[in-house]
């Protein structure tokens, strides 16, 4: 039997993140947008409120969620804001190839100096030539004795200038490829770890992003992920954990500017009555109610099948990722619409959620390789 209710944990969950997002994030989300400045205060806030680190075990510093409920508290974050949520959330990405594939030493070590000093981490995969195209990387983690000498550049790498570890993507064996990279902890102390300006963005202004360059940076062993050529293996798995996070923080976006713009349009009056009366109105709300409901049991689903371990979890969690982020720029530019010039202002959020949410539809993978992934599933 189907059941769509959500446990009394799930809607504790729910409340927990809501009322987070309700006293830290919507009070502070236009700050920091035009401040263009990573919120530490609310990070720091979210680890005293046992927010962070959400889908981790309980003893290295986490919540023990499942994906569900994952699903249930990346919606609350964009619901407050996309920008300032993805500060939260790109901590989780960047931990977990270490979570999949790393042992106990790295675990212990690494989440309980994360944990203690409140801190973020940052995940590197992305190059000026390799983006969609992972098997592009070029970076390069050669061993030499008993530590591994990386060198490389990374782009577009979120909490870079803010994070204490890095998880670097990088090959072993040039020769051999994409089959020889390799997942790595780098700490930001280590010599030779240059970090470039941050990017200057439309949206989510609240998160940073930064180029990284690696000369001759040395990695001891004990900082490998997993086994040499496993890399490749990893990052897709850790995508199949967190892509179905990124439709719901584009969910809870799209929720938000779909709620402001229904609430103008039974206030704003013209030809003598509510413009949401308007069956023109009406009909766009409509739509943009079904998609937000659409999105959220695509979520859901796609949480379930990972979960349950269902072969076709990658497929579902790129659906997700997908539906949740093109249903989100969708609704916000709808919302915009709705309220006309009062959109467009400044005076109301959805002109920042429509910036927001369209770079959901660029990270962990664009919408277009999205779709390669579920092309790639159901043609096997």
């Amino acid at each position: 039997m189907i059941d769509f209710s959500l446990t009394k944990e799930q809607l504790a969950i729910k409340e927990k993140y809501k009322d987070f997002s309700d006293r830290w994030i919507v009070p502070n989300r236009v700050k920091y947008d035009e401040l263009a400045e990573f919120p530490w205060e609310i990070v720091k806030a979210a680890y005293d409120e046992n927010i962070m680190n959400g889908p981790m075990p309980k003893k290295y510093g986490g919540q023990g969620f499942s994906m569900i409920d994952v699903a249930i508290q990346s919606e609350e974050l964009g619901a407050g804001c996309a920008g300032i949520g993805i500060c939260i959330d790109a901590t989780t990405l960047a931990l977990t190839p270490m979570f999949l594939a790393g042992n106990d030493e790295q675990k212990d070590r690494v989440f309980g100096e994360i944990v203690e000093n409140k801190a973020v981490a940052a995940y590197c995969l992305t190059e000026p030539n390799a983006g969609s195209d992972v098997a592009g990387i070029k970076s390069t983690a050669i061993l030499q004795g008993d530590k591994y000498i990386l060198n490389g550049h990374k782009r577009f790498i979120t909490n870079a200038e803010v994070a204490t570890y890095f998880t670097v993507f990088a090959l072993t064996d040039p020769s051999r490829g994409a089959r020889s990279l390799s997942a790595f902890l780098v700490h930001k102390d280590f010599p030779g770890i240059e970090i470039k300006p941050r990017l200057q963005k439309m949206g989510q202004r609240a998160s940073v992003q930064n180029e990284i360059i690696f000369n001759n940076v040395e990695i001891p062993i004990k900082n490998r992920i997993g086994d040499e050529g496993h890399g490749f293996l990893i990052a897709m798995k850790t995508f199949d954990r967190t892509r179905t996070g990124v439709g719901a923080l584009s969910l809870g976006a799209a929720r938000t500017a779909y709620e402001i713009a229904r609430d103008w349009a039974k206030n704003r009056v013209q030809f003598g009555k509510p413009i949401a009366s308007l069956q023109a109105i009406g009909f766009m709300l409509a739509e943009m109610a079904m998609k937000l409901e659409n999105s959220r049991l695509m979520n859901y689903r796609a949480a379930w099948a990972y979960e349950s371990k269902e072969k076709a979890a990658s497929m579902y969690s790129a659906m997700a990722k997908l539906y949740g982020s093109d249903i989100a720029m969708e609704v916000a530019t709808d919302a915009v619409q709705v309220m006309g010039g009062d959109g467009y202002s400044k005076d109301y959020p959805v002109e920042k959620i429509m910036r927001d949410v369209k770079l959901c539809q660029i990270y962990e993978g664009t919408n277009q390789v999205q779709r390669l992934v579920i092309s790639k599933s159901i043609l096997k």
